[in-house]
C-alpha cells in the first residue's frame, strides 16, 4: 500500500516541474481581490485556504498559498461551481446551511457597455488566450462603470493590466478595467452604473482600446453573454 505521504508529495512535485504557482508573497498595494484575479481563483477561497476572516486585510510580505492545499481539493470546489447542480435537501448534512438558490447567470445585473467603440479582441480561454474583450475608442475617453457596485482595487500592480479598476458587484460577480490613462477612484468608493471611472489608455500593442473583463465567483465569463447587444 502506498504511504499516505506519497500522493502530496507527488503533487508538489508536480506543480513545482509544471511551475505552477504555490504561494505569493503580498506586495504593497495588493489586495486579496487582486491577487484573486491574477490567479483566477475566487476571493473567498483564497481567504479561506489562507485562514483570513472579513475583511480580507492582508498586509505587504505576508506569505499566501494561492493553490490547492489538498490533492482532492477538487471534491470540495466542485459544489461551489457555477455550473454544479445542488444537490436536493435529503443529501445535504443537516448541520450545514441551506444555501440559497443559485441566481440565473448575471443574476439582477443590468449590465452597460463601459465605452463606446468596436470590439477589437473577443474572449476565448483557448491560446491565444484573451480573458475579456478588448473595446477601441479614444485615448482621454470616458470609461464608466458597467453597473454598480464597490471598487476593490484600484492601481497598477497587476503585470500587463496596466492603470486598472475592479469592482465588486455582488458576491458573485467582478468586473475589471484595464490599460486606462487615468484612473478616477480609488479602492472603496462606491460607483453607480454608467459612472466614469477611468479614462482610456493604450493596450499593451500600443492601440486605444479598454481590456474589459467579468468574472464570476474568480473565473473569467464571456463579457458579450452579459452586456447588451448594441452599446448604449
Amino acid at each position: 500500500m502506498t504511504p499516505r505521504w506519497v500522493v502530496p508529495v507527488l503533487l508538489a512535485v508536480f506543480l513545482a516541474a509544471c511551475g505552477a504557482h504555490v504561494h505569493h508573497r503580498v506586495r504593497p498595494g495588493e489586495t486579496l481581490y487582486a491577487i484573486g484575479w491574477r490567479y483566477g481563483v475566487d476571493y473567498r477561497t483564497l481567504a479561506r485556504w489562507n485562514g483570513i476572516e472579513p475583511p480580507y486585510t492582508i498586509r505587504p510580505g505576508q506569505v499566501l498559498r494561492v493553490a490547492p492545499p489538498r490533492p482532492n481539493w477538487w471534491e470540495e470546489e466542485e459544489m461551489e461551481g457555477a455550473d454544479a447542480p445542488a444537490p436536493s435537501i435529503e443529501e445535504r448534512p443537516s448541520t450545514r446551511p441551506v444555501p440559497p438558490p443559485m441566481a440565473p447567470p448575471g443574476g439582477a445585473i443590468v449590465w452597460r457597455w463601459p465605452v463606446q467603440g468596436p470590439v477589437l479582441r473577443t474572449f476565448r480561454l483557448q491560446p491565444p488566450v484573451n480573458k475579456g474583450i478588448d473595446i477601441g475608442g479614444r485615448v482621454d475617453a470616458p470609461v464608466r462603470a458597467a453597473a454598480g457596485g464597490e471598487v476593490v482595487y484600484a492601481g497598477q500592480g497587476l503585470i500587463g493590466y496596466g492603470n486598472l479598476v475592479i469592482v465588486k458587484h455582488d458576491q458573485n460577480f467582478l468586473s475589471a478595467y484595464a490599460h486606462n490613462k487615468t484612473l478616477l477612484v480609488k479602492e472603496g468608493d462606491r460607483v453607480a452604473a454608467g459612472q466614469i471611472i477611468a479614462r482610456m489608455g493604450r493596450d499593451n500593442r500600443g492601440r486605444a482600446a479598454l481590456h474589459f473583463e467579468i468574472r464570476r465567483r474568480g473565473k473569467p465569463v464571456d463579457p458579450l453573454k452579459f452586456l447588451p447587444r448594441r452599446g448604449g
